[in-house]
């Protein structure tokens, strides 16, 4: 087993759980980071995907207690449970069709250092306004629960955006696309913690099923540990970024996207 191999493996895992549930796009920093690593190939854009189920584990541990609640809830046939239920399923329809509609076209031509960096860039100035707006117009939703279908189809239709533009970010297309559809901070923060889970979950089983032919041992060795990478690192961003919304608001992270993409932009020919 190559020693170096295993902690570019490490490594993938520990970008994917600290990017993930950040509105600064996971998937544009898996893909900066395998450039500049140079791990290119079928395997390890498969890698990429295969890993995020460790950041998967993180949220359904996190949100146990609540998920537990909202199963009881619709086996007692609770209206409120069943909402929240259909909210989420009717939010991650769209970013599913659109992603197994058109996937692999997207992948081709959109996944490249530029189009992450240009996608870093607007999704920023997004934030900046975002946020701005958010200060001068109080929110309509301020409860998870107090959600419409309408308030979830707009939210999905937002997700779909991180399908088409790498580097977008698919909690921050929820989290700032909820925002802007009148959700506060902390109601769209946790509802992207739920999209995550079925999105994240189908992600994980077509790539792994688009590398099976891949999964010999020291392959497998490989996604082990990016797994507990992904897992160790994600718990401790989704515990933190859940502390952080109830007190502060995204505009640094909005600046960070606009500076690392112009960074990328700069040095693009090196990339």
């Amino acid at each position: 087993m190559d020693f170096i191999l295993m902690f570019k493996a490490a490594l993938l895992g520990i970008v994917e759980g600290l990017t993930e549930f950040l509105p600064i796009s996971s998937t544009g920093h898996l893909i900066l980071t395998q450039s500049v690593l140079g791990l290119h190939g079928e395997f390890w854009d498969g890698f990429e995907v295969a890993i995020q189920f460790g950041a998967i584990i993180a949220v359904i541990w996190e949100f146990r207690a609540r998920i537990g609640t909202v199963l009881t809830g619709m086996a007692k046939k609770e209206e409120r449970s069943w909402r929240f239920a259909v909210n989420v399923v009717i939010a991650t329809i769209p970013a599913v069709a659109l992603a197994l509609a058109f996937g692999h076209q997207i992948k081709d031509v959109l996944f490249n250092p530029i189009a992450v960096a240009v996608a870093l860039i607007v999704g920023g100035l997004v934030i900046l306004v975002a946020e701005r707006r958010q200060a001068a117009i109080a929110p309509a939703v301020t409860e998870l629960d107090d959600m419409t279908y309408l308030d979830a189809i707009k939210v999905g239709l937002a997700q779909t955006l991180a399908v088409i533009f790498p580097g977008t970010s698919r909690s921050g297309a929820t989290i700032i696309g909820g925002m802007f559809f009148g959700l506060s901070r902390e109601v769209a923060t946790h509802f992207s913690f739920f999209l995550a889970i079925p999105i994240l979950l189908g992600a994980f089983v077509k790539g792994l099923y688009d590398i099976r032919h891949l999964l010999h041992f020291d392959n497998l060795v490989l996604f082990a540990i990016g797994f507990i990478f992904s897992l160790l690192s994600a718990f401790v961003c989704v515990r933190w970024l859940l502390k952080f919304v109830a007190t502060h608001n995204f505009v640094g992270f909005a600046w960070y996207r606009i500076i690392l993409g112009a960074v990328i932009l700069a040095c693009a020919r090196w990339l």
